[in-house]
């Protein structure tokens, strides 16, 4: 026998709340998660239509008391019920819980009220209002003359213009209502975001011989059968947001609707502008700073077909648009794609999940694609499109690469070098714009020497080691630890520690060193409140500042003209975070910031300040060198058994108490040993997680490694039957983590 969990109401908050039903004998090689099915539901046995979220051979209450199905809906496909085969995937795909999935997966779960105008029509003839009005004077009825004159002039009028500019009060309107004098209207009306309502419209700039060739690819490989994802490698600056406007653009002729996922919000201002400009108000956004009812509004002019393209980051990739027809990823390496909640899915993967799904198109692009993106579009598994120069052929930007340690020696401790100081003076002179950014997020409390620039190393794991307030250092995948240092064990030098600079610190040398300069701060402190991204940007924009300076957000895909000068204030913040990815990220990061200078008609120029002058991330971000690094980055993953050479499955275990916690993950590890295929399974820890412990909830993670992916998705799913039927685990909280 089989049991269906089916959920009635799809827009319900309670997304867990489910309903048990037999599936009858004649149904069970056709039922599949996602289906719409007829169920008798209440006392009366009432018919209607739920979404079947799950199927086991268990019932969870006495098989006597449920209610077989009535039948399967099969050619009522829904947006919902693509989205629940979705969220279902996911479940299997990411190791969560159904009801994890379904509130990841459908976005709205809560019904907002919808916003109404009221109007004011006049509902006689012109003569006849005249005579009326007229006749309202002379008993001196002035407020309902002057408001049946008011409409004489202007009809319909907006009630609140009536009850402001002219003083209508109920009383005045009431007599005038019951006429049949004057008629009152309801007319619904649309949240839009603030970015929508303010975009300019402009037409998109004309395509390069390059860009057209690249568009070229793109449509042939579309004219396939089963056409593969794309990836898009342009240089910093090489427009390929002209080119996703044309696949849009296309998409749309279809009849088809497009997602663009952005990989922050801070994007957004920028992004939509340009949409908007070329498509309307086809063009909408969706993001977490938006209001209950713009969100609410959004989703449901996306279902009703009113909009044609949707921006946003990671969350609009599950907007319900019926006839999905292109997926594009810009910035596709972005860890901001990335979930840290269950079910920690990716989008990019999930993307190509859900397109295969509705038969739409997947395309990514990036100047720095994720090595795991690369690998697949050398491999042939994705179209690989390169646009190997800038639009126009406009130069990139001069690099230099400065090392701090030589300034230490020669007695400058600021965080500014002398070279970057002295261009920052250039720039102003110029009246040219300059932004500067530090990388904070990724730093995890690492060690390193500022006179020899070396990092203390797990020597096990090759990641830093980082520091905690206990006097420890320790390795979060292996476990490693050693006791905290005063002097460097390198050369002996007693200036080692933890980098301690923010953004408002340098704000502040800023200022002290250039009085007369405008200056910005863009960070997590200054964008707290709705519209602060616009305002800021919008800003820097109008050259109401001279320079910017701020964090990762700043470096991302943004276009400012008038600027000539990049700064990257410490490289090695991400270089030593404790991440086999650190010299990706930071590749990634230097990269992206170079590639803001220079976009205008002026020659650019960036400047790299570091402890590790040599080290090939920064040397092929300085030459903006992808092959270069992604081979010799591709080297060490090899070496190591990192992704994507490999595949790695982390898993993630809490709970209040550390005993239990540390007996269960140790079981954990013993499980996953004897039911590993072989020595090619590599297994790393029990460790404490990067955070130890949060609101007194101890964390612990395992890492398992093999080459094949599909071994380690059936090790978790025996690891998950393992738990569920020990009861040990029923106070540890379990999540499973790819790559």
């Amino acid at each position: 026998m089989i049991y269906a969990d089916v959920i009635v109401d799809i827009s319900h908050e309670k997304l867990d709340r489910s309903f048990q039903y037999l599936v009858p004998g004649e149904l069970e090689r056709e039922i599949r998660v996602g289906m719409v099915a007829a169920i008798p539901f209440g006392n009366g046995n009432r018919e209607r239509k739920g979404y079947i979220v799950g199927l086991s051979q268990k019932p969870r209450y006495d098989p006597a008391k449920l209610k077989p199905l009535y039948r399967l809906c099969s050619g009522e496909e829904t947006t919902e019920s693509r989205l629940v085969s979705l969220a279902a995937w996911m479940r299997e795909r990411y190791g969560s819980t159904m009801a994890q999935a379904l509130k990841t997966v459908i976005p709205v779960r809560k019904k907002v009220r919808a916003k109404e105008k009221r109007y004011l029509y006049l509902n006689i003839e012109r003569d006849e209002a005249e005579k009326l009005a007229e006749s309202l004077e002379k008993k001196h009825c002035r407020a309902r003359a002057r408001l049946v004159r008011a409409l004489m002039s202007e009809s319909p009028m907006e009630y609140t213009k009536a009850s402001g500019e002219l003083g209508m009060t109920a009383g005045v309107l009431k007599p005038l209502a019951e006429q049949g004098v004057v008629k009152v209207s309801q007319n619904e009306v649309c949240r839009l975001p603030e970015v929508v309502r303010q975009a300019p419209k402009e037409p998109a700039a004309e395509l390069t011989n390059v860009q057209k060739e690249a568009l070229g690819q793109i449509r042939n490989e579309w004219q396939k059968k089963t056409a593969r994802p794309v990836l898009i490698h342009g240089v910093t600056g090489s427009g390929k947001t002209q080119i996703y406007m044309k696949l849009i653009e296309d998409t749309v002729a279809e009849g088809k609707q497009a997602i663009v996922l952005i990989p922050e919000i801070a994007l957004t201002y920028q992004t939509v502008r340009r949409f908007c400009g070329y498509f309307g108000d086809k063009v909408s956004v969706l993001n977490s700073r938006l209001s209950q009812g713009e969100r609410y509004d959004q989703f449901r002019r996306a279902k009703k077909g009113e909009i044609q393209v949707i921006v946003g980051p990671r969350s609009a990739l599950f907007t319900p648009f019926s006839r999905l027809g292109l997926i594009i990823i810009d910035e596709e390496h972005e860890q901001t794609y990335k979930s840290e909640t269950s079910p920690r899915y990716h989008a990019s993967e999930v993307a190509v999940k859900r397109a295969e799904m509705e038969g739409a198109r997947v395309v990514f692009g990036s100047a720095t694609p994720s090595l795991e993106s690369y690998t697949k579009a050398v491999s042939g598994e994705y179209l690989l499109v390169k646009l190997n120069e800038r639009y126009r052929n406009r130069s990139l930007p001069n690099v230099s690469v400065v090392d701090l340690r030589k300034e230490l020696r020669a007695g400058n401790r600021s965080v500014l070098s002398r070279t970057l100081k002295e261009a920052i003076e250039e720039r102003l002179s110029r009246k040219e714009q300059t932004m500067l950014f530090l990388n904070r997020r990724g730093y995890a409390g690492f060690v390193s020497c500022r006179s020899c620039g070396s990092v203390l190393k797990c020597p096990h794991c090759d990641v830093a080691l980082s520091e905690h307030n206990n006097g420890k250092m320790i390795c979060h995948y292996c476990g490693y630890e050693r006791e905290t240092v005063k002097k460097c064990p390198v050369c002996g030098s007693p200036y080692i520690g933890g980098f301690k600079a923010g953004t408002q610190q340098i704000e502040q040398v800023l200022h002290k060193n250039f009085p007369e300069a405008g200056i910005l701060r863009m960070d997590y402190d200054t964008t707290r409140t709705k519209g602060s991204y616009e305002q800021i940007l919008s800003s820097f924009a109008a050259h109401k500042a001279d320079i910017l300076v701020g964090t990762q957000m700043i470096v991302k895909g943004h276009d400012f003209p008038d600027v000539t000068l990049v700064g990257v204030i410490a490289a090695d913040l991400s270089l030593n975070a404790a991440d086999y990815r650190s010299a990706e990220r930071t590749f990634q990061l230097l990269t992206q910031a170079v590639g803001r200078s220079g976009r205008g008609k002026r020659q650019g120029e960036a400047i790299i300040q570091t402890y590790h002058p040599d080290h090939y991330s920064i040397q092929a971000a300085a030459e903006q060198n992808y092959e270069k690094f992604y081979q010799e980055e591709m080297g060490y993953r090899t070496l190591m058994d990192y992704p994507p050479a490999a595949h790695m499955l982390s898993v993630l275990a809490s709970g209040e108490e550390e005993e239990l916690l540390e007996k269960g993950i140790g079981y954990i590890r013993k499980f996953a040993e004897r039911v590993s295929p072989g020595p090619k399974l590599h297994i790393i820890g029990p460790a404490s997680a990067a955070v130890g412990k949060v609101n007194d909830v101890y964390r612990r993670v395992l890492y398992l490694k093999y080459r094949e992916e599909r071994t380690l998705l059936e090790i978790k799913d025996k690891i998950e039957k393992y738990i569920e039927i020990n009861p040990g685990f029923r106070k540890l909280y379990i999540q499973y983590d790819f790559e």
